[in-house]
Protein backbone atom coordinates (compact mmCIF):
# COMPACT_ATOMS: atom_id res chain seq x y z
CA UNK A 1 0.00 0.00 0.00
CA UNK A 2 1.45 3.33 -0.72
CA UNK A 3 1.19 5.98 1.58
CA UNK A 4 0.22 9.10 1.37
CA UNK A 5 2.43 12.24 1.59
CA UNK A 6 1.79 14.33 5.16
CA UNK A 7 1.96 17.22 2.88
CA UNK A 8 -0.54 16.98 0.65
CA UNK A 9 -4.16 18.29 1.00
CA UNK A 10 -6.70 16.53 2.71
CA UNK A 11 -10.30 15.33 0.42
CA UNK A 12 -13.45 16.43 1.88
CA UNK A 13 -15.94 13.22 2.36
CA UNK A 14 -18.98 13.88 1.89
CA UNK A 15 -20.37 11.82 4.98
CA UNK A 16 -23.98 12.21 3.77
CA UNK A 17 -23.50 10.57 0.34
CA UNK A 18 -21.54 7.94 2.07
CA UNK A 19 -24.59 7.00 4.42
CA UNK A 20 -27.15 7.40 1.23
CA UNK A 21 -24.42 4.94 -0.51
CA UNK A 22 -24.10 3.06 2.99
CA UNK A 23 -28.44 2.46 2.97
CA UNK A 24 -28.62 1.03 -0.58
CA UNK A 25 -26.00 -1.38 0.55
CA UNK A 26 -27.88 -2.46 3.72
CA UNK A 27 -30.95 -2.61 1.67
CA UNK A 28 -28.88 -5.32 -0.77
CA UNK A 29 -27.74 -7.22 2.01
CA UNK A 30 -31.29 -7.52 3.76
CA UNK A 31 -32.54 -8.62 0.00
CA UNK A 32 -29.60 -10.83 -0.37
CA UNK A 33 -27.81 -9.54 -3.02
CA UNK A 34 -24.51 -7.57 -2.81
CA UNK A 35 -23.39 -3.90 -4.55
CA UNK A 36 -22.24 -3.91 -7.98
CA UNK A 37 -18.31 -3.76 -7.93
CA UNK A 38 -18.55 0.39 -9.17
CA UNK A 39 -20.56 1.17 -5.94
CA UNK A 40 -18.78 -1.06 -3.94
CA UNK A 41 -15.48 0.71 -4.99
CA UNK A 42 -16.78 3.86 -4.21
CA UNK A 43 -18.40 2.95 -0.59
CA UNK A 44 -14.57 1.52 0.27
CA UNK A 45 -12.52 4.24 -1.74
CA UNK A 46 -14.77 6.83 0.98
CA UNK A 47 -14.00 4.51 3.72
CA UNK A 48 -10.15 4.82 3.22
CA UNK A 49 -10.07 8.31 2.66
CA UNK A 50 -11.81 8.51 5.88
CA UNK A 51 -9.49 5.58 7.67
CA UNK A 52 -5.96 7.57 6.28
CA UNK A 53 -6.61 10.53 8.40
CA UNK A 54 -4.57 10.54 11.41
CA UNK A 55 -5.78 9.31 15.01
CA UNK A 56 -6.97 11.98 17.29
CA UNK A 57 -9.37 11.86 20.72
CA UNK A 58 -12.20 10.47 20.38
CA UNK A 59 -15.41 12.41 20.46
CA UNK A 60 -18.56 11.95 22.25
CA UNK A 61 -20.37 11.74 18.41
CA UNK A 62 -17.89 9.50 16.72
CA UNK A 63 -19.60 6.66 15.26
CA UNK A 64 -18.34 3.27 13.82
CA UNK A 65 -20.23 1.44 10.83
CA UNK A 66 -20.59 -2.25 11.36
CA UNK A 67 -22.28 -5.45 9.43
CA UNK A 68 -24.03 -7.05 12.19
CA UNK A 69 -23.95 -11.22 11.67
CA UNK A 70 -25.14 -14.12 13.58
CA UNK A 71 -22.83 -17.45 14.00
CA UNK A 72 -24.45 -19.99 16.31
CA UNK A 73 -26.89 -17.84 17.82
CA UNK A 74 -24.10 -14.70 18.67
CA UNK A 75 -24.35 -11.45 17.43
CA UNK A 76 -21.14 -10.21 16.08
CA UNK A 77 -19.75 -7.32 14.26
CA UNK A 78 -17.66 -6.30 11.40
CA UNK A 79 -16.14 -2.69 10.55
CA UNK A 80 -17.92 -2.07 7.64
CA UNK A 81 -15.01 -0.15 6.09
CA UNK A 82 -13.39 -3.36 5.43
CA UNK A 83 -15.86 -5.43 4.39
CA UNK A 84 -15.79 -6.04 0.78
CA UNK A 85 -18.77 -8.04 -0.27
CA UNK A 86 -21.43 -10.55 0.90
CA UNK A 87 -21.19 -13.46 -1.00
CA UNK A 88 -23.56 -16.94 -0.90
CA UNK A 89 -21.20 -19.79 0.12
CA UNK A 90 -21.44 -22.12 -2.72
CA UNK A 91 -18.63 -24.54 -4.15
CA UNK A 92 -16.66 -24.36 -1.25
CA UNK A 93 -13.08 -26.49 -1.56
CA UNK A 94 -11.73 -28.01 1.77
CA UNK A 95 -7.92 -27.71 1.79
CA UNK A 96 -6.01 -30.37 2.93
CA UNK A 97 -2.33 -29.09 5.21
CA UNK A 98 -4.16 -25.99 6.90
CA UNK A 99 -5.05 -25.54 10.46
CA UNK A 100 -8.76 -26.12 11.29
CA UNK A 101 -10.23 -22.48 11.37
CA UNK A 102 -9.28 -22.73 7.42
CA UNK A 103 -12.66 -24.14 6.06
CA UNK A 104 -11.83 -23.68 2.39
CA UNK A 105 -11.40 -21.63 -0.42
CA UNK A 106 -14.30 -20.48 -2.36
CA UNK A 107 -14.25 -18.88 -6.41
CA UNK A 108 -15.40 -15.28 -6.15
CA UNK A 109 -15.66 -14.24 -9.64
CA UNK A 110 -12.52 -15.76 -10.65
CA UNK A 111 -10.91 -14.81 -7.29
CA UNK A 112 -10.00 -17.74 -4.75
CA UNK A 113 -10.80 -16.66 -1.36
CA UNK A 114 -9.88 -18.68 1.86
CA UNK A 115 -13.07 -18.88 3.99
CA UNK A 116 -12.54 -18.47 8.06
CA UNK A 117 -14.75 -20.20 10.55
CA UNK A 118 -14.09 -17.52 13.55
CA UNK A 119 -15.79 -20.14 16.21
CA UNK A 120 -12.88 -22.59 15.57
CA UNK A 121 -10.18 -19.44 15.36
CA UNK A 122 -11.28 -18.21 18.68
CA UNK A 123 -11.91 -21.96 19.93
CA UNK A 124 -16.01 -21.20 20.94
CA UNK A 125 -18.13 -23.94 21.31
CA UNK A 126 -20.08 -24.82 18.18
CA UNK A 127 -23.91 -24.95 20.02
CA UNK A 128 -27.09 -24.15 18.19
CA UNK A 129 -27.61 -24.85 14.51
CA UNK A 130 -25.77 -23.17 11.59
CA UNK A 131 -26.75 -22.35 8.35
CA UNK A 132 -23.49 -21.26 7.30
CA UNK A 133 -24.86 -20.13 3.92
CA UNK A 134 -22.77 -16.41 3.81
CA UNK A 135 -19.55 -15.21 3.31
CA UNK A 136 -18.38 -11.82 4.86
CA UNK A 137 -15.73 -11.06 2.35
CA UNK A 138 -12.86 -8.79 3.97
CA UNK A 139 -10.13 -6.78 2.45
CA UNK A 140 -7.23 -5.01 2.91
CA UNK A 141 -3.85 -3.78 0.97
CA UNK A 142 -3.38 -7.48 -0.73
CA UNK A 143 -5.17 -8.98 2.54
CA UNK A 144 -8.59 -10.51 1.22
CA UNK A 145 -10.57 -13.63 3.43
CA UNK A 146 -14.22 -14.80 3.81
CA UNK A 147 -15.77 -14.59 7.15
CA UNK A 148 -18.32 -17.96 7.55
CA UNK A 149 -21.82 -16.52 8.55
CA UNK A 150 -25.61 -18.19 9.42
CA UNK A 151 -27.25 -15.34 8.20
CA UNK A 152 -26.27 -11.15 7.57
CA UNK A 153 -28.48 -9.28 9.69
CA UNK A 154 -27.31 -5.72 8.14
CA UNK A 155 -25.48 -2.37 8.40
CA UNK A 156 -25.46 -0.18 11.27
CA UNK A 157 -23.86 2.67 12.67
CA UNK A 158 -23.04 2.99 16.31
CA UNK A 159 -21.91 5.53 18.87
CA UNK A 160 -18.21 4.74 19.40
CA UNK A 161 -18.37 5.62 22.97
CA UNK A 162 -21.02 3.18 23.60
CA UNK A 163 -18.93 0.30 22.90
CA UNK A 164 -18.54 -1.44 26.16
CA UNK A 165 -15.36 -3.17 27.11
CA UNK A 166 -15.24 -6.93 26.79
CA UNK A 167 -16.87 -9.03 28.83
CA UNK A 168 -15.14 -11.54 31.37
CA UNK A 169 -16.22 -14.73 30.26
CA UNK A 170 -14.75 -13.93 26.85
CA UNK A 171 -11.47 -15.83 26.02
CA UNK A 172 -8.13 -13.92 25.82
CA UNK A 173 -7.77 -14.51 21.98
CA UNK A 174 -11.45 -13.04 21.46
CA UNK A 175 -10.93 -10.03 23.52
CA UNK A 176 -7.78 -9.03 21.76
CA UNK A 177 -9.32 -8.66 18.57
CA UNK A 178 -12.63 -7.49 20.06
CA UNK A 179 -13.06 -3.50 19.86
CA UNK A 180 -16.03 -3.69 22.36
CA UNK A 181 -19.45 -5.12 22.93
CA UNK A 182 -23.28 -2.97 22.36
CA UNK A 183 -25.83 -3.62 24.53
CA UNK A 184 -28.04 -6.18 22.86
CA UNK A 185 -25.00 -7.10 22.67
CA UNK A 186 -23.08 -7.56 19.58
CA UNK A 187 -19.54 -8.39 19.61
CA UNK A 188 -17.78 -5.76 17.49
CA UNK A 189 -14.71 -6.94 16.30
CA UNK A 190 -11.34 -5.30 15.28
CA UNK A 191 -11.60 -6.30 11.47
CA UNK A 192 -7.48 -4.47 11.25
CA UNK A 193 -6.22 -7.03 13.82
CA UNK A 194 -7.90 -9.86 11.79
CA UNK A 195 -6.73 -8.57 8.27
CA UNK A 196 -3.05 -7.93 9.58
CA UNK A 197 -2.92 -11.37 11.62
CA UNK A 198 -0.25 -13.66 10.22
CA UNK A 199 -2.25 -17.05 11.19
CA UNK A 200 -5.04 -16.21 9.43
CA UNK A 201 -2.68 -15.69 6.03
CA UNK A 202 -1.75 -19.16 4.60
CA UNK A 203 1.16 -19.35 2.86
CA UNK A 204 1.30 -23.54 3.32
CA UNK A 205 2.17 -25.30 -0.07
CA UNK A 206 0.11 -28.22 -0.51
CA UNK A 207 2.91 -31.27 -1.03
CA UNK A 208 2.36 -32.84 -4.51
Amino acid sequence: MNKQNASAPRRIIDWSDVHRRLERVRQAVETGGTPDEAETTRILAARARALAVPARKKKEGERIEVIEFLLSGEHYGLEFAYVREVFPLVDLTRLPCTPPFVLGIVNVRGEIVSVVDLRKFFDLPEKGLSDLNKVIILHSGEITFGILADVVVGVKILPRNELQPSLPTLTELREEYLLGVTREPMAVLDAAKLLADPHIVVEESVPT
